[in-house]
């Protein structure tokens, strides 16, 4: 059957991709997007690797606050509802569902202005944001051990020549209303520039409470402010300070026993993090033989999680006594560095025909966290009580270094062959007050090999072998026996692509097909210990034997004429274990958790020139396995979000609607038992956000 659907792929894949070889073989290339995210800053066609790119105005025009918005546009990327705001992603069926416990070891790399914060998305809003960049498939030559899945790169608005501003307002149902104001412009006269922005985004969270009565225990409130400074000294040395505050302090109070969007608790929870962080990026040409680029970041990071764990209130369970909070602070800081030497065209090796790169990278991480869980259980049928009142605190240390290094041949005009290698070495300490005392050291060895061949001015192919890893790690708590340390994950990957513009740049298509094989899968898996304790979950990971995954994805965009644009975006995946067993199911030969076997996004957008435009926009996705630990799938489900407005050079105005048809679709599912008294298992789901509208204006100055 997998090989079957692995055919069927190929074909849409020469279809769609190799005809339009016939039709516009004799066209230049126009594709000149510079890639942020790139080691040497090369445009998007010379990038072997499977790439979405979203620029300013899509961001503008897809979303009303925050990256989760954007993600339905992405090809074979998902996200779990584990929190208010998409914090945990997965890249084609790579990543993690949830953080509890244990050391932090996220598969999807997350970046903001050079800042890391990967397993933190939940400060990624998006206002005066100038460009976001999703690499699917293992990054680890480019990211090591934090981007085994992928990595995205969120980079804010640079400085600008002359003096710019922005100012913009939103309202909008379920009490949305937000404001941000950016400034920018230049320092003197010698080519320094600063950008400031702030913003401020509010929301109940389509939440109601009767027992609380209140409509915001879900609620939204987001502030972000962010500075960049930018300046020279001469021609070798060019300098980008930038700094950003993030205060989310958003409520946590998503599910409900009856899968609505009306809940019963009565301790709701908090999703909030407070994030401190800058960096520091340099670059100087010391000679005409290579230049130099250094970076440097740090990051702090206050996270608050809690939830009322038993989602109800003392009028919901009686006569029955059953009331339940779990509360997780976290402080995380990090501290990176990174050098680069990067040949310049008269430093080329072997003839002139090689340019190279050579670089150190360093990461400093440090965790503090402090979990309680607390809780009471009385049934007076049976003259039953049980009382919890736990704390576990931890301190987490890593320090990673790695050494990469990468060739790039020029065989002939058309040909170019990349090879680069990445060797990190990570020495972890943990500690915490149930007495474990670990201090885990590895090494890892990852890179790639890739081809890439110049059909045309217009259309570039690539094969790309790459080989990513992820770092092991160890189980807290309560675990079977042989499950405390689990190994080092691998991932060989294989991928081959088309880039291409044709048609006199109105037919846009980059399409890839991808196989990889991940050796010692890690997956995370969860037990109850008590079915009387909602807090009693135990979450530990393993290593199965084998994973598959491999697909197809494709971002097509057409332009018949200057004022229309339709676009396609597709992602097919299989996502399987070859061989994994727990006590609680047998997975062998499943589908890997939030793994969907289809994504996609179509729209259509119109832009007249005397200032009107609209799109409507339809993103969906297929049914998934919510976790490991249960065989729960969700139900496949598409999304129609539209927009109307009038823009001027002055000013724009938009009106939005997200989810016009308001249709039910979930984010993230739980089996367990959470009724008293019987605790029949049972399949609880959180909602996504239902239809909601609003208006947006910007005024530019």
């Amino acid at each position: 059957m997998y090989f079957t659907k692995y055919c069927s792929w190929t074909r849409l894949f020469l279809i769609g991709c190799c005809l339009p070889l016939f039709v516009g073989a004799e066209e230049e290339i126009v594709d000149e997007i510079t890639v942020t995210g790139d080691y040497r800053g090369r445009v998007a066609a010379e990038i072997p690797n499977s790439l979405t790119i979203l620029e300013a105005n899509d961001i503008s025009e897809l979303a009303v606050q925050h990256f989760e918005e954007l993600l339905g546009r992405l090809p074979n990327v998902n996200w779990s509802g584990d929190g208010h705001r998409a914090r945990y992603l997965q890249i084609r069926g790579v990543g993690e569902l949830a953080q509890y416990q244990g050391a932090p070891n996220p598969s999807v790399g997350f970046v903001i202005d050079d800042i890391d914060f990967s397993g933190l998305g939940t400060i990624a809003t998006l206002f005066d944001i100038d460009r976001i960049e999703v690499f699917r498939g293992s990054q680890g030559m480019r990211y090591g051990a934090n981007a085994l899945a992928g990595l995205v790169y969120m980079q804010s608005a640079d400085p600008t020549d002359e003096f710019l501003g922005k100012l913009q307002v939103t309202v909008g149902g379920d009490d949305a209303r937000g404001g941000g104001i950016a400034l920018g412009g230049p320092i003197g006269t010698n080519g320094a520039g600063y950008r400031v922005s702030a913003h401020r985004f509010e929301s109940n969270g389509f939440r109601s409470n009767p027992y609380l009565k209140r409509k915001d225990t879900n609620g939204r409130n987001e502030t972000s402010i962010r500075s960049r400074v930018t300046w020279g000294s001469g021609d070798k040395w060019k300098f980008k300070l930038t700094g950003m505050l993030s205060d989310v302090d958003n409520g946590y109070d998503a599910f409900a026993i009856d899968n609505s969007l009306t809940v019963l608790s009565d301790r709701p929870g908090k999703d909030a993090q407070r994030s401190l962080g800058g960096s520091l990026n340099v670059e100087w040409d010391p000679s005409n033989i290579f230049s130099i680029t250094s970076i440097a970041s740090i990051a702090d990071s206050e996270i608050d999680f809690s939830f009322d764990a038993d989602w109800g209130n003392d009028d919901a369970w009686a006569p029955i006594t059953y009331d339940y909070v779990s509360l997780n602070e976290r402080e995380r800081k990090t501290l990176t560095g990174e050098i680069r030497f990067i040949s310049k065209d008269a430093g080329r090796i072997f003839n002139d025909t090689t340019d190279w790169l050579l670089g150190l990278y360093i990461n400093d991480l440090t965790e503090n966290l402090e979990t309680i869980n607390q809780g009471d259980y009385f049934d007076p049928a049976f003259n039953w009580a049980d009382t919890l009142d736990t704390r576990v605190d931890s301190d987490f240390s890593a320090v990673s270094g790695a050494i990469f290094g990468q060739l790039e041949l020029q065989m002939t005009n058309v040909n170019k062959l990349i090879v680069g290698t990445r060797i990190e070495r990570r020495a972890v300490n943990y500690v915490d007050t149930n007495g474990l005392d670990l201090g885990p050291k590895e090494s890892m060895v990852g890179g790639h090999l890739a081809y890439i061949h110049r059909f045309s001015g217009d259309v570039t192919g690539f094969i790309n072998f790459s080989r990513g890893f992820k770092g092991g790690g160890f189980n807290l708590g309560f675990v079977p026996n042989g499950r405390r340390e689990y190994q080092a994950e691998t991932m060989w990957n294989a991928e081959i692509g088309l880039k291409t513009r044709l048609l006199n740049d109105s037919l846009y298509v980059n399409a890839a097909l991808f196989y990889s094989l991940r050796k010692d899968q890690q997956v995370e898996t969860s037990f109850q210990i008590d079915p009387n304790d909602p807090a009693s979950f135990v979450f530990f990971t393993d290593n199965a034997a084998e994973g598959r995954n491999f697909g197809f994805e494709t971002d097509l965009s057409w332009f018949p004429s200057e004022a229309f644009e339709i676009y396609v975006n597709l992602g097919l995946l299989n996502a399987t274990f070859d061989e994994f067993i727990t006590s609680q199911v047998d997975a062998s030969g499943r589908e890997q958790a939030h793994a969907p076997s289809y994504t996609f996004s179509l729209g259509a957008v119109y832009r007249d020139n005397s200032g009107w435009f609209g799109r409507l926009d339809v993103t969906g996705k297929d049914r998934f396995y919510f976790d490991v630990s249960h065989d729960q799938v969700s139900h496949p489900y598409s999304v129609v979000n539209a927009r109307v407005g009038y823009a001027t050079d002055r000013w724009t105005a938009q009106l939005w609607l997200q989810n016009a048809l308001d249709e039910p679709y979930q984010v993230r599912g739980f089996y367990f038992g959470n009724e008293p008294p019987l605790f029949p298992p049972t399949l609880y789901i959180r909602q996504g956000d239902p239809r909601h509208f609003g208006m947006t204006v910007d005024l530019n100055f």
